[in-house]
């Protein structure tokens, strides 16, 4: 039991009754009454920006990609302009 499951003949009064005395038994609660019936809703990090740097990561990693693939394209397509010129000009 997570905590997050619906139990069969549980109200949701009772789920949230049994979820605030387990959380009553932390250290923040030292000295002062327990609180029911509190609901506390939160976001995770990857929820809140799920997109936080795409873009700079999108550039980054696009130029990283072509530098270490242009030694393998541009000699034969140099090579071959080198050639199509010579062959224009004869």
């Amino acid at each position: 039991m997570g905590g997050g499951e619906k139990l069969p003949g549980h109200s949701l009064d009772q789920l949230l009754a049994v979820r605030s005395t387990a959380n009553s038994r932390d250290c923040t609660n030292i000295g002062s009454a327990t609180q029911k019936g509190i609901v506390t809703y939160a976001l995770s990090a990857n929820r809140q920006r799920p997109l936080a740097g795409v873009l700079n990561a999108a550039v980054f990693n696009t130029w990283r990609r072509f530098r270490h693939q242009v030694m393998y394209f541009a000699p034969p397509l140099i090579l071959a302009y080198v050639a199509m010129d010579w062959a224009i000009e004869r």
